[in-house]
């Protein structure tokens, strides 16, 4: 019998989303169709999503994010993408048309209260029983944490952007 498992991949240091699409990649070689819906991401040009054109037969991948929240002039208009863009995944996790449904950044719409954290986990803990479901994201709450079958936390020891470095292409994004 087969399970989908809630799982939680959450903390301070990088690791978080590549984790995410290391499961997505895993899921699609065992021939698995997963969709990847990015809230916070925004116009970024990430490498992620031009190796996602590569697999379009079994990966569907959505940026619906409009960029960084914390560094928004219009807050407002934040809040309305982010609960347009919690609309879409509740429809995506319920169309059946997945094994695997990567809610990347989730956490923020929580910590920012742009979706309250109740609605979130109540629809994540009643979605189809065979549906995995992987949240990123940092500050992940209490209640998603408890209500989880797997929680990953990703600690920061040490960070090349500590000393100077800058994000780089192909490895933070």
């Amino acid at each position: 019998m087969k399970k989908g498992l809630l799982i939680v991949l959450t903390g301070n240091g990088k690791g978080k989303t590549t984790s995410a699409l290391g499961m997505a990649f895993r899921a699609m070689g065992h021939g698995l169709k997963v969709c990847i819906i990015q809230f916070i991401k925004g116009s970024w040009k990430y490498g992620e999503l031009e190796s996602a054109k590569r697999f379009s037969d079994l990966l569907d991948f959505y940026v619906l994010g409009k960029g960084f929240t914390w560094q928004s002039e219009n807050l407002e208009e934040d809040i309305k993408i982010a609960r347009e863009a919690w609309d879409f995944a509740k429809e995506t996790i319920n169309s059946n048309k997945y094994e695997m449904v990567i809610l990347d950044e989730l956490t923020y719409l929580i910590k920012y209260k742009m979706v309250s954290e109740e609605e979130i986990v109540n629809f994540l803990l009643n979605r189809p029983e065979n549906l995995t479901v992987v949240v990123t994201g940092r500050d992940a709450s209490k209640l998603l944490i408890d209500s989880a079958d797997l929680v990953t936390e990703m600690v920061s020891i040490k960070h090349p952007y500590d000393v100077g470095v800058k994000a780089q292409k192909g490895i933070e994004f």
